[in-house]
């Protein structure tokens, strides 16, 4: 196993608080899994085994409706936690996790976790928080894909990729992932062709610019009147 630096859990909300010599003893028992591009993690309805904690590249997060659509419900980056239904002894993932690049996870099983929860009961108190946080996340996400229109969707979404994966670009923050038209469709519930024409639409008007699987955000304040609009 690599030698990693314990402090990397320190930002992971399930670790975040705890003492440096609990994060080297969580660090001690975990393990290292590596998945290519294209490649998954776990898929719906999967036996729930491990919990990770993503290093390494970037993953969807997505799921599947009753009619077979898939729906992208988040993209990750590294230093998040995913699977922790795992930790809480749930019989299935309810989500798929599938590699955009190759990337690199510290994994628990689901034993290990539950000795770690019982040793140091922060965990278990900080697992909870996390899973509870998400659960409201997604009845969020819920909600505005029920309820609103599709263009404030779309520009949150644009806006909440480049807050958690943005980076300084010439001119706005590029999203600094492969984003492309269809996951943002998929990741707003609407169709391929109403995201192409809204995001040309933006571009003319200056306020992202679209190229092909990256955009970059110049003018967040418009975006963000669409949003809040």
């Amino acid at each position: 196993m690599p030698v990693i630096d314990p402090s990397l859990l320190a930002n992971v909300p399930l670790f975040t608080g705890l003492e440096p010599l609990v994060l080297v003893d969580a660090l001690a028992v975990a393990r290292i899994r590596r998945v290519p591009a294209g490649g998954f993690y776990f898929r719906e309805s999967d036996p729930a085994t491990h919990l990770y904690v993503l290093t390494e590249g970037r993953l969807k997060i997505t799921q599947l409706t009753p009619e077979g659509h898939q729906v992208i419900h988040m993209l990750l980056t590294g230093g998040q936690p995913f699977g922790g239904v795992a930790a809480l002894g749930e019989g299935s993932y309810p989500i798929t996790a599938e590699a955009v690049e190759d990337c690199v996870a510290l994994s628990w099983d689901a034993h290990t976790m539950t000795g770690l929860m019982r040793k140091y009961p922060d965990i278990a108190i900080n697992t909870a928080r996390f899973l509870a946080r998400r659960f409201h996340e997604l009845q969020v996400q819920h909600r505005q894909l029920m309820t609103e229109r599709v263009e404030r969707r779309v520009a949150r979404a644009l806006l909440k990729l480049a807050k958690n994966a943005g980076r300084e670009a010439p001119g706005g923050v590029e999203i600094d992932f492969p984003l492309s038209r269809q996951d943002l469709a998929e990741m707003t519930g609407t169709t391929l062709f109403t995201v192409s024409r809204l995001l040309s639409g933006w571009d003319e008007r200056g306020l992202i610019k679209a190229e092909r699987q990256r955009v970059t955000v110049l003018d967040p304040a418009a975006l963000l009147a669409i949003a809040e609009d």
